[in-house]
Parts: structure tokens; C-alpha cells; sequence
């Protein structure tokens, strides 16, 4: 009896790590060939002060980003992280304002109003993630049905709370809450310090934790690891609440930026945070990724949008229709992969 024909267009295990090798080291040489042609457009690309503007304004997506790569690779998504952050600013100043004009700013010192700002934000960040995931896991709602009826939600309560205004935080406070966003440390501005922190410990939670294998479990095969007594609905509500306290980590930087929130705050942030998770090889399926590959995604969409800026090879204004393509074109090249 003859044997079974083997297949030989099969690709063997070793062909597969290869790959997979070389899939993970595309959006780091990306890259590095978009920093090689900013150098060439533009003289002005490789300064350091360029590169430090880069990064400080790559730190608040990509720390959003980090938390929306755990969400992403459990089988979830958030839509809503742009406009949960935009309320999150208002409710920041609202606080720390009604704070400062109350009978109570006779007892605080601008310091502890401050600080009480700061919490206020993780804390509002920590319980919106938690009502996604309670409400996509106990309520039975798609990830997308539930942010993106969030998101319209957050942003109309920060427009009825602003007046349909700006909330401008108080001068006083704004001057002592400045250095967190300007200053620097070792020449190295807080933001960046911030997302590498965050970024550090994304990587740790998801490589050297049994959570972190947990998430991906679950994004790799929901039903397998409910049968491996993996608490499924816990893990995922838990990967949203860490998200919710990027968000609020990351507006908590963005505020002093600016001193205010409007209703346009935060706008397409959602658009950019998944567009730095899938170009840095998080399968939109779930069950993969990379918290380092996230990082390099948003630092890739960044110098994109430099490189605009600098050389006006197309109007600025079509930076988000940049981003949008590239997350089709991502997402494409993903097809069948897992």
C-alpha cells in the first residue's frame, strides 16, 4: 500500500518562525527607512529638538495605545478612548477649578488640588473601562456596540459640562501643573519618561505574567480557554480597565499642555491608538501582539505625520486620512492570519 503523499507546499515550522520573525522586525525596519527619507526631505527631520517634539507628542497615544494592545489582542476593541479622554480633561478642570474658587482653597494648597485633579482622572479612567467591560462581558454587548455608544455619550456630557465652550483650567493651577507636561529630566521631557514607564510595564504584564498569557489565550480561542478554567470574563474586564487607566494617565500629561478641554479634545485618538497597535503587528483577530511592536507603530505614525509637516508633500489637514489607510492596508496584509 503506497504512503500518503505528503504536502509540499506546506510551509514547515522553521519556515513559520522565520516568518514570524520577519513580520515582527517590518515596523521597526518601517521605521527606520521613514527616518532615513525625513533626513533626505528635509535637513531639519533629524535634530533633536525634532525628535524630543516627536516623541513628547507620541506619548500620549502611545501610552493610550499600550492598554488598547491588551484590549486588542483579548478579541476587544474601544472606540471611545478619544472621547473618554476629552471628558476626563473636563472633569479634571472642572474639579480642580471648583476646588481653587471654594471655601475649601483656604484649607488645600494648590499642590493637593492638583494631586486630587490627577487621582480624579485614573480613577475616572480605572471605572469607565470597568463599565465597558462589565457591559461587553456580564451585558453581552459587542466591544464595538458598547464604545461606540460611549463614545458619543462621553463627548456630550464633556459639551453640556463646557457649555458647548472650552473649560479653561485657573492660572494658578496651570502654572504649578506646567511642568508636567514641559518639563524635562536628563533632557528628556515627562511625557516621554511617562510612556516609556508605561511601555515597560505593558511588556512585562504581557510576557511575564500568567494575565498577560491569559489575554492571549482568550483572543486565540475564546471557548478553549474557558474549557482551561481561565476566568475569561474577569480577565477581559480587567484588560479594559487597564486601558481606561492609559486614557487617564495619558490626559493627565495632555492637560497641562493646553489648560483646557473642548468637545473637539482628543478627536480620532481611538483612530490613532488602533492604528499604532495594528502597524505594529497586534492581529486585529487577537491572540498576538507585541507591546514593543505597539510603541514603534505610534513612533512610526508620528514621524509620518512630521514628515508631512516639514516637507508639505500633502496638506496636513489629511494626516487622519493617512492613518486610515494605513490601517486598511494593515489589516489586509493581516487577512487569515491569527
Amino acid at each position: 500500500m503506497r504512503p500518503a503523499p505528503t504536502d509540499t507546499t506546506a510551509p514547515t515550522p522553521r519556515a513559520m518562525r522565520i516568518a514570524h520573525v520577519l513580520y515582527g522586525f517590518g515596523p521597526l525596519a518601517g521605521l527606520i527607512a521613514l527616518c532615513i527619507a525625513g533626513t533626505l526631505l528635509n535637513r531639519d527631520f533629524a535634530t533633536v529638538d525634532n525628535m524630543m517634539n516627536v516623541l513628547t507628542r507620541t506619548s500620549f497615544i502611545g501610552i493610550i495605545a499600550v492598554g488598547m494592545t491588551f484590549v486588542i489582542i483579548s478579541g476587544g476593541i474601544d472606540l471611545s478612548v478619544g472621547s473618554m479622554a476629552a471628558l476626563i480633561a473636563g472633569v479634571m478642570i472642572w474639579l480642580m477649578n471648583g476646588l481653587a474658587g471654594s471655601a475649601a482653597a483656604h484649607t488645600l494648597a494648590p499642590l493637593a488640588i492638583v494631586t486630587i485633579g490627577i487621582v480624579c482622572a485614573l480613577v475616572l479612567g480605572a471605572l469607565f473601562g470597568c463599565a465597558h467591560g462589565l457591559l461587553i462581558t456580564k451585558g453581552r454587548i459587542e466591544p464595538f456596540i458598547v464604545t461606540l455608544g460611549t463614545l458619543g455619550i462621553f463627548r456630550a456630557v464633556l459639551t453640556w459640562l463646557a457649555d458647548g465652550g472650552a473649560l479653561t483650567l485657573d492660572n494658578n493651577l496651570s502654572d504649578l501643573y506646567g511642568p508636567v507636561y514641559y518639563a524635562s529630566l536628563l533632557g528628556v521631557p515627562v511625557p516621554i519618561w511617562v510612556f516609556l514607564v508605561v511601555a515597560a510595564g505593558g511588556v512585562l504584564i504581557l510576557n511575564r505574567t500568567a494575565f498577560g498569557r491569559h489575554v492571549q489565550a482568550i483572543g486565540s480561542n475564546e471557548q478553549v480557554a474557558r474549557y482551561a478554567a481561565i476566568r475569561v470574563d474577569t480577565v477581559k474586564i480587567v484588560t479594559y480597565v487597564l486601558l481606561g487607566v492609559c486614557v487617564g494617565v495619558a490626559t493627565v500629561l495632555y492637560v497641562p499642555r493646553l489648560g483646557s478641554a473642548t468637545p473637539t479634545t482628543g478627536l480620532l485618538w481611538e483612530l490613532e491608538a488602533i492604528a499604532a497597535v495594528v502597524v505594529g503587528g497586534t492581529a486585529l483577530k487577537g491572540g498576538e501582539g507585541r507591546v514593543v511592536g505597539t510603541v514603534i507603530g505610534a513612533v512610526l505614525l508620528s514621524v509620518i505625520a512630521n514628515i508631512l509637516n516639514l516637507t508639505s508633500i500633502i496638506s496636513v489637514y489629511l494626516n487622519a486620512a493617512v492613518q486610515g489607510v494605513v490601517i486598511i492596508v494593515v489589516a489586509f496584509l493581516q487577512r487569515g492570519r491569527r
